[in-house]
């Protein structure tokens, strides 16, 4: 919904991938919202499980639907043939060095995609990853955030790959996205079918969230990434090389890299993330100017 309320942006095809819901429903839900805004691009169904764990989905959070309950009836559109990853190997190699890769759920769909194609790295213009808890607390565990949790392997392989612009938007930088009562209250002001329907998702969510922070808020995490994607300047970042705990018996899914400060010189080198082309991981956001333009965009 952001991103078409925004018009320097075109979105050329979505991808499902399992996570909130399986992917076949994940699937059906995005062509639910393009036909709210008007849009009608390719939608795929993406990897239907991790790469090597069971499959695990969050019905808790997002509801049975995935849509909090206001999923509605089905979509006029039906899904296009053939996987997201697929898809994004095709596109990529249809328009060297022009599109940004914008990936919202677990790596699984780009991490198929750099198997299929090992020159993916080249043929993407940037890649936003909406994952990772970097130098924060989890969400799912205390070490890692859902995303990466659901599926380590491919988050390890995506941030390993070497993309040579890739940017990370993690808990560390979406926590700080968080709307409250006084915001929300504005846009349960605004009429129209696409405030009616995102004032509808924002109270499934802020009722999950008032259950953990005691306050009626909704963190965009979602959202943000978006709007990082569109405009990097929204955020400040540090560069680092980047890896994904793969085998802790509390931490798997963690986010691990070499946050000490100190002369590389002076101490016992990590082999965390060691060789790895670095990650611009956004740290500090201008969250005014986004939370105004979510505003605007929500309005219609």
């Amino acid at each position: 919904m952001y991103l078409a309320a925004q018009e320097d942006a075109e979105i050329v095809a979505v991808g499902s991938v399992h996570g909130n819901v399986p992917a076949a429903a994940g699937a059906l839900n995005a062509l639910r919202v393009l036909e709210l805004v008007g849009l009608a691009p390719p939608v795929t169904v993406g990897a239907a499980r991790p790469l090597a764990q069971p499959l695990q989905t969050a019905e808790f959070v997002h509801g049975e639907d995935g849509l909090g309950g206001h999923a509605g009836p089905p979509p006029k559109g039906t899904v296009a043939p053939g996987s997201a990853a697929e898809q994004i190997v095709r596109l990529a190699r249809a328009n060297p060095g022009d599109l940004t890769l914008l990936a919202l759920g677990p790596l699984t769909n780009v991490a198929l995609a750099l198997l299929l194609e090992p020159e993916l790295p080249g043929l993407l213009r940037s890649v936003v990853v909406m994952g990772g808890a970097v130098t924060v607390p989890g969400n799912i565990t205390p070490y890692a955030d859902a995303n990466f949790y659901h599926d380590p392997e491919a988050a390890d392989l995506v941030l390993g790959a070497g993309f040579p612009e890739l940017i990370l938007v993690a808990l560390d930088a979406t926590e700080q996205a968080r709307v409250g009562t006084e915001w929300l209250a504005a846009l349960a002001e605004v009429k129209g079918p696409r405030a009616d329907f995102a004032n509808k998702l924002l109270d499934h969510y802020g009722q999950f969230y008032s259950n953990m922070f005691g306050e009626h808020s909704c963190t965009l995490h979602d959202p943000l990434a978006a709007a990082i994607a569109l405009d990097p300047k929204l955020a400040g970042y540090r560069k680092m090389p980047l890896g994904v705990e793969l085998t802790g018996t509390h931490t798997r899914g963690q986010v691990v890299s070499d946050l000490r400060s100190i002369s590389s010189d002076a101490y016992i080198s990590t082999k965390a993330g060691a060789g790895r082309a670095p990650v611009k991981v956004a740290e500090s956001v201008d969250v005014p100017t986004f939370l105004d333009l979510m505003f605007v965009a929500l309005k219609g």
